[in-house]
């Protein structure tokens, strides 16, 4: 990641729907080679702001540069170097998995044996070659994610722009999804992502912003949110009122706790330790864990992000 060279940067970025603000003034910049990430529920903010980065919806407020150029001024130049993967699949249904990318790759003007060579390169990357001649309605929900992905490729982005790449995917097909990702990763390409996904953030992104509500509540790599947020190992206890007003009379003062409906979460250095000083009879579960983004996010926006969805 070569951090002097800044692909994205957004100032004070805003994006209103009438009286309704999606996007409240916020402050990020994306560094050529890296996976940055937005996280947060539906409605936190992710999709407006990817919308504006690729141009789809007009800023309102702030300034927004991408590939060193106003989005305001050189929208036609940036759409030309940029891939995009909306969050819903728009492949043409009349025709063939092939020609889904050769008819793109018309949009940039692409010569045509060009265009074939750098369809077969990408199919194959997606493991969707033998599939080329396929209709899309005989294609999986996974193959169809892939085939978006290697459609926005098709000219060579400088950036690649993915909207919630894995919604809707079963966990294997999530999987082979973020395996090409990070191969595109390794090979030095640009990409932004939104997830409402906690352990994809943590699979693909290099840095990113926790979202909730249209604003920016942290920014970091995960580990580094982890490390700031929440404490490494987390006790994660599922108990009825009386029980849990006992347990938290038991508990040590300098602990971090989140208590969210019928669980209560410990974050701490020695779970181990802390199942030793309380007496945990009557609980419904005990989940004893490792900090995730999930917990980080908990603590920043005090819900889960489902509960935010």
């Amino acid at each position: 990641m070569t951090a002097e060279k800044t692909v994205v940067t957004g100032k004070k970025l805003t994006k209103k729907y009438k009286d309704f603000t999606a996007v409240d003034s916020i402050d990020f910049e994306v560094l050529q080679g890296e996976c940055f990430g937005f996280l947060g529920p539906n409605g936190a903010g992710k999709t407006s702001t990817m919308k504006m980065i690729y141009g789809f919806s007009p800023v309102t407020d702030g300034e927004l540069t991408v590939l060193g150029m106003d989005v305001r001024l050189n929208l036609r130049e940036i759409k030309g170097r940029l891939g995009v993967v909306p969050q819903e699949d728009n492949l043409d249904p009349d025709l063939n998995v092939l020609k889904n990318l050769l008819v793109y790759a018309r949009y940039f003007d692409i010569p045509g044996n060009t265009a074939l060579e750098t369809a077969r390169e990408n199919l194959e990357l997606f493991q969707l070659w033998d599939r080329r001649h396929s209709r899309i309605r005989e294609l999986s929900g996974g193959m169809k994610r892939r085939l978006v992905i290697a459609r926005a490729l098709i000219n060579r982005p400088d950036l690649l722009v993915l909207d919630e790449p894995t919604t809707g995917l079963d966990p294997q097909a999530r999987h082979l999804v973020w395996q090409k990702l990070r191969h595109l990763r390794r090979q030095g390409t640009t990409m932004i992502l939104t997830t409402h996904y906690m352990d994809e953030a943590a699979q693909l992104c290099d840095r990113l912003v926790v979202m909730d509500k249209g604003k920016i509540l942290a920014l970091g790599s995960p580990q580094e949110l982890i490390d700031t947020y929440v404490k490494p190992e987390v006790l994660e206890l599922h108990i009825n009122e009386e029980i849990k007003e006992d347990i938290l009379k038991k508990l040590p003062e300098n602990l971090q706790i989140e208590d969210i409906g019928d669980t209560l979460y410990i974050y701490c250095n020695d779970a181990n330790s802390v199942r030793q000083t309380i007496f945990l009879k009557g609980a419904d579960r005990v989940l004893q864990r490792s900090a995730t983004m999930e917990d980080v996010f908990l603590k920043l926006a005090g819900h889960t992000l489902n509960e935010g969805m």
